[in-house]
């Protein structure tokens, strides 16, 4: 059994030395952290070589520039059989690895429970579940996310479903996956936290509802729920065809 985690980067030479550091400390010597860097104009590529630890693999995202385009060319490249999301500016809490790995040996996807920080980890919420009341449910989840990438963690067979990601970067490619894995597997939010969610000023998420204009959270919605249906439909047909053939 081996874990890729992928970790998708720009810019982000303020905390990504202090991230990888948390994760080198808890995966196995067979892992490996496979990153993406969307052409990052700051030190963040000399300060991952200066770590050098053979488990980090560079990659540069060639494609369209952007977050969904980068985290896709982190996971084309992954090898493992368990596939772990990273922020580059957040930090792994002891355990994280080990009760992922064992909860993947019997679920799909699972989610875990963070501690929302500001940039200097002083706590701003114990659980950022309670923020988002995080749990499954396709219409939940589309109306609401709660697949944020920097807690979740998936098979190899979810990451085959779900890839090539919509290409309507409305669709969120972590609620992509959360809701393939919810329509062709099994998933499980662990309640515990294992990660600090660090908050500042360079965050591409924020706290709370979206300050996005109305329309454009309906459309969100619409073209997601459209996605959504046609998976469901393409992959309970294949299913039902390849049984009963």
């Amino acid at each position: 059994m081996r874990v890729s985690v992928c970790m998708a980067t720009y810019n982000g030479e303020k905390y990504v030395h202090e991230q990888l550091i948390s994760i080198l400390a808890q995966i196995t010597k067979n892992d490996e952290i496979i990153i993406s860097d969307d052409n990052s104009t700051d030190q963040t590529i000399n300060i991952i070589k200066n770590i050098k630890d053979n488990r980090i693999k560079i990659y540069y995202n060639k494609g369209k520039k952007g977050y969904t385009s980068n985290f896709e060319n982190a996971l084309n490249k992954a090898s493992g059989d368990f596939i772990f999301l990273s922020d580059q500016d957040d930090v792994w809490l002891p355990g994280k690895y080990n009760t992922v790995v064992a909860q993947l040996f019997l679920n799909d996807l699972v989610v875990t429970n963070s501690k929302v920080t500001d940039e200097h980890f002083n706590l701003i919420n114990e659980s950022f579940f309670s923020i988002y009341n995080s749990g499954t449910g396709i219409c939940k989840n589309i109306i609401r996310n709660t697949y944020y990438g920097s807690c979740m963690a998936f098979t190899k067979v979810i990451l085959e479903r779900a890839i090539p990601f919509p290409k309507n970067r409305e669709i969120g490619f972590d609620l992509w996956i959360g809701m393939v894995a919810e329509i062709t597997g099994k998933v499980k939010f662990v309640e515990e936290p294992f990660l600090y969610w660090r908050r500042h000023n360079d965050t591409t998420t924020s706290i709370g509802e979206s300050k996005r204009p109305i329309y454009l959270k309906l459309y969100k919605r619409y073209v997601t729920f459209i996605a959504v249906i046609r998976f469901y439909l393409n992959y309970k047909f294949n299913r039902f065809t390849y049984e009963n053939n």
